[in-house]
């Protein structure tokens, strides 16, 4: 896809935003990378309750990495705590292309050169919340960074369907991990993160 690039132009890319400006700062100094995510925490498949929502543990970890800055999408009205109930509230959201608002915001988007977009995959796609987030915005001229958690699915499309919906973007292709391993974040899972991150340039 047209927004996609090969791994040696993405490293060289990324590595040459992270020391733009002559500045010979750190990019975690200089604050231009941005880890923006959807997560839920309560019941969810196949790992019970939890308090730390699975994408999240992924976007911390991710943040720690690369020195970036955080914002946590989430929604004015919070989502049922069964996860069931929550289910039949985000089918509904998908088949009426539901854009719910989300709180707070990012007052100093344009600074930022990278952002990583996580998110969970519901019904086959991304929670519309993250949708509502993509169009408060604009990632002209970004690179735009995509991971996930999953059941299953792994990255159901989602990758490309990003790239279609901000083509002024450069948008790479991502990283899926199951919920229970991101639930668990063991040494390994933890390492296969940083080897994908070093994969990127960074």
């Amino acid at each position: 896809m047209k927004n996609r690039v090969i791994p040696v132009i993405t490293a060289f890319m990324i590595g040459s935003m992270l020391t733009a400006c002559g500045s010979g700062e750190p990019a975690s100094d200089r604050k231009n990378i941005l880890i923006a995510y959807f997560s839920r925490a309560d019941e969810n498949y196949g790992v019970g309750t939890i308090d730390v929502g699975n994408t999240q543990i992924i976007a911390e970890f991710i943040a720690d990495e690369v020195g970036a800055d955080s914002f946590h999408i989430e929604t004015v009205t919070p989502y049922p705590v069964g996860y069931d109930d929550c289910c039949d509230v985000a089918k509904q959201e998908l088949a009426d292309k539901a854009r719910p608002e989300i709180q707070g915001s990012i007052d100093n988007m344009e600074q930022y050169d990278i952002v990583f977009l996580g998110y969970p995959i519901w019904w086959g796609d991304m929670p519309m919340a993250v949708y509502t987030f993509m169009d408060s915005y604009d990632f002209s001229d970004k690179v735009v960074i995509p991971f996930n958690t999953h059941e299953g699915s792994g990255g159901s499309g989602t990758y490309p369907a990003i790239g279609s919906y901000l083509p002024n973007a450069q948008v790479l292709d991502g990283m899926a991990i199951q919920g229970a391993t991101a639930q668990e974040f063991s040494s390994d899972t933890q390492q296969s993160v940083r080897s994908w991150l070093e994969g990127l340039g960074f």
